[in-house]
Parts: structure tokens; sequence; C-alpha cells
């Protein structure tokens, strides 16, 4: 028999390690993976399995949908987004999930206006390209916010899916 506490500790992890991936690769291409929306979707179904919640936790995807669909189709959220919220909204219980909107919508909040107060300041990088990836991806997300183009909301969305399974609320194994 295998231990459900290291069971759902390793689940968490690479939840935890696939919403990072996301993110990076948001800021880095304005990508979300399908592969670390998957991760986190099969992580969070197999929590809820654990816990005797799948349906109400597939219920409740369900909704976060739905409503997110609603964004997506009038151009406020991008689709990868969707997708990944959703997979997160099974990542934590039912009961947990108005937790994680919450969060996740005070962590883009912070992001907005982080990237607003970094356009005035960003300095334009006319430089020669570089090999460096990190050198690239600075310069393209300082032009990014200069400009005030699309934020990398995965981000935030990973971050309030962090804040939330790692707080007493949302994290009850």
């Amino acid at each position: 028999m295998t231990d459900p506490f290291l069971s759902h500790q390793l689940l968490v992890l690479a939840a935890a390690a696939a919403l990072l991936f996301a993110a990076a690769t948001d800021v880095a291409l304005r990508i979300v993976p399908n592969r670390a929306t998957i991760v986190v979707a099969l992580a969070g179904a197999g929590l809820n399995w654990l816990d005797g919640t799948l349906i109400a936790a597939l219920f409740a995807a369900a909704l976060v949908f739905s409503g997110l669909w609603y964004f997506w189709r009038t151009g406020r959220l991008g689709g990868g987004d969707v997708k990944l919220l959703t997979a997160c909204s099974l990542l934590v219980p039912p009961f947990a999930v108005p937790e994680l909107i919450l969060t996740t919508a005070i962590f883009g909040g912070m992001l907005a206006l982080a990237y607003l107060a970094l356009g005035p300041l960003v300095p334009n990088l006319a430089q020669p390209r570089s090999r460096n990836l990190l050198v690239r991806v600075w310069r393209a997300e300082s032009r990014r916010i200069r400009r005030r183009l699309s934020l990398p909301y995965a981000c935030a969305i990973a971050a309030g899916a962090l804040f939330t399974i790692s707080s007493p609320i949302g994290l009850p194994y």
C-alpha cells in the first residue's frame, strides 16, 4: 500500500512544477503550454479522487470554465489562461475554489499595477541581439511593458493556486 500523504505531496509537487513552467513560458512566449495544463488537471483530479471529492471538483471546474469562457469570448482573457485556471480549480478542494479565484484576481491586480508602474521606468533596449535567453526574454518583456501589451496572467494564476493550496483552507490534507 502507498502512503496517501506521500501521494498527495507528490501530486502537489508535480502540479507546482507545472505551474511554474506555465508561468515562465507565459512570460517568455505569452503561451500557456497544454502539457502544463494537463499535468495540473491530472494532479488535481488525483488529489480530489484520493479525497473522495472528484465529482464535486469536476462540477466546480465546469462552473469555473463556464464563467471564464465569457471573458475569453470578449477578449479579456486568453484561452491558455482559461484552461490553466480551470485546471487549477481541480487542484484545490471544491470548497476552496472561491479562494482560488479571489487570490488569483488579487495577484493579477498586483501584476497589472507592477506593469503600469514599470512602464515609464523600463529603458528602451535597442542593443545588438544576444544569445542569452534571459536577456532576450527581458528585452521582449520590457518592450511589452513599455507598450502596455498583454500581461503574463499565468503568473497570477500560478501564484493564486500556489497560495491557495498552501493556505490552511486550500490544503486539508
